[in-house]
């Protein structure tokens, strides 16, 4: 095998285990239950308000702000 050849498997390699290895330590890092307590779920809802879905557009309704 040529030397270019050679150092593209290299790159290769090194870019697959870069991968694998960022992918092993996120995945470890990562809660494993990401259910939210009643107060944290009260505190969101203060926060961000309420996931309700919103209304349909009505027809002939603007979707743009009105400033």
């Amino acid at each position: 095998m040529s030397r270019p050849a050679i150092l593209i498997i290299a790159l290769l390699v090194m870019a697959v285990g870069a991968s694998v290895t960022t992918l092993l330590v996120v995945r470890a890092t990562q809660p494993e239950n990401t259910q939210l307590s009643d107060e944290q779920q009260l505190t969101r809802q203060k926060v961000f308000g309420f996931s309700y879905e919103l209304p349909p557009i009505e027809k002939g309704q603007e979707m743009r702000p009105r400033w």
